[in-house]
């Protein structure tokens, strides 16, 4: 079975065309204010009209309160929840209650031992998503292009479908995908050409050398 695809951090109307020519099956949106990926209500609500029902939405988040949740959920019509900061469990859980959402937890991975707290979650989040820690001094959660040893998803165990993330790009992400057998692969800096600022051409490339994995 082909690995699912998403494509995170979309912020224009020409690169959601991009990623929608392209099939993917997620488009994410990100609503942590320092990113450069960050998108405003008012335009993720244009993106998500243009989106319709074409392709999976999820809100990506940071210890995010309810309130901003709330919001970004009914202005971005958002299919999924996307947690990337220090999310417990029982937080996920709450989230999946009172959204009535799919819940996807990130996990930052440098070890075995990152990758055993995948199991933390089972029963609370509907997905995980491993993606490469950064660095404790570095300004953003994620989107860096750092990656991790695929060879620590052998010690998989969560029992929930997973993801993988972390510096995947169309050079690469048919290796991970071989070495590690995941689901789905999210990239958001492997198709850009500056932070931020994604380029249709590598968005395509990295959908089909997915698909030809």
């Amino acid at each position: 079975m082909a690995s699912r695809i998403k494509i995170c951090g979309i912020s224009t109307p020409e690169t959601l065309d991009a990623v929608l020519a392209a099939r993917a099956e997620y488009v994410g949106f990100n609503f942590f204010p320092p990113s450069p990926r960050h998108v405003s209500f008012d335009r993720v609500a244009a993106l998500a009209s243009r989106a319709g029902d074409r392709i999976s939405k999820v809100g990506v988040f940071v210890d995010a309160d309810d309130a901003l949740i709330a919001a970004a959920v009914e202005t971005g019509k958002l299919d999924a929840i996307q947690l990337h900061g220090e999310e417990v469990p029982k937080r996920a859980s709450e989230l999946k209650a009172r959204f009535g959402k799919p819940v996807w937890k990130v996990i930052p991975v440098s070890s075995a031992a990152d990758i055993a707290r995948g199991a933390d979650y089972r029963g609370a989040a509907d997905f995980i998503l491993y993606d490469a820690k950064t660095p404790k001094d570095a300004a953003l959660p994620g989107g860096m292009g750092l990656r991790f040893d695929w060879s620590l998803l052998r010690e998989e165990k969560s029992r929930l479908p997973w993801g993988l993330a972390g510096g995947l790009s169309a050079a690469n992400v048919a290796d991970a995908i071989a070495q590690t057998g995941a689901q789905m692969v999210d990239t958001s800096s492997g198709v850009e050409t500056a932070p931020g600022a994604k380029d249709g051409d590598a968005i395509a490339a990295f959908c089909s050398a997915v698909r030809k994995a």
